[in-house]
């Protein structure tokens, strides 16, 4: 896989909708103190602000959610359910809410020091698959909350990767959201074995190209 350079702040502040579909086939790299992970992005999750129910920042700005109002181009990692981290890429312009969710990934650096951090990952797909195993993986936690992503000297960077063709996106409903669950804002590349296994009750709903 070939990946050029950084992207730029001004290329991520977008709304999260099309932040979320540029991310895929975006490299996220993270340097820890066993070497350097990389994963491609191939699962993501769009959040707005004010605007989406579901979104840390409906309610206004707080200490927790306060990297999510921008600038664009840095990682909003935060705490749930008392065990995880999960890791989201601001977008938007500063000032304006917004950003995506990280929720899996295919190992294409590191994958030694990976499968030492998931020993009991079965087979390459398993290894980033899922919004905290991807954040483990990379060795992301608090302390890399706010970090800027477009900075080479950062000790995580998000690279421009393969740019993943619009016939191969697939979109549907966000997953674990109490409020906005229809909202079809979650985008993964079709046939990639990292991607999460959509369950929901009811009917299941048809999922569609993105375009």
């Amino acid at each position: 896989m070939r990946v050029d350079r950084l992207f730029r702040r001004e290329e991520l502040a977008l709304d999260p909708v099309d932040l979320a579909r540029l991310l895929l086939g975006a490299v996220l790299e993270a340097d820890g103190p066993d070497g350097r992970v990389g994963v491609r992005l191939v699962e993501v999750e769009a959040y707005r602000g004010l605007d989406d129910p579901a979104s840390h920042c409906y309610r206004g700005k707080t200490p927790r959610n306060a990297v999510m109002w921008g600038p664009a181009g840095h990682l909003y990692v935060y705490f749930v359910y008392g065990m995880h981290f999960c890791a989201n890429v601001v977008g938007t312009e500063d000032g304006q809410p917004g950003a995506v969710l990280l929720r899996a990934g295919e190992v294409v650096e590191g994958a030694d020091i990976v499968r030492k951090r998931r020993p009991n990952a079965r087979g390459n797909g398993e290894l980033a698959k899922g919004p905290a195993i991807l954040t483990s993986v990379l060795g992301l936690a608090r302390e890399q909350n706010g970090v800027d992503l477009t900075d080479p000297e950062s000790p995580v960077r998000l690279r421009v990767g393969e740019r993943v063709p619009a016939g191969n996106v697939r979109t549907g409903p966000r997953v674990g959201v109490a409020m906005a669950m229809e909202t079809p804002w979650r985008f993964w590349v079709d046939g990639s074995p990292a991607v999460s296994t959509y369950r929901r009750g009811g009917k299941r709903r048809q999922v569609r190209p993105a375009g």
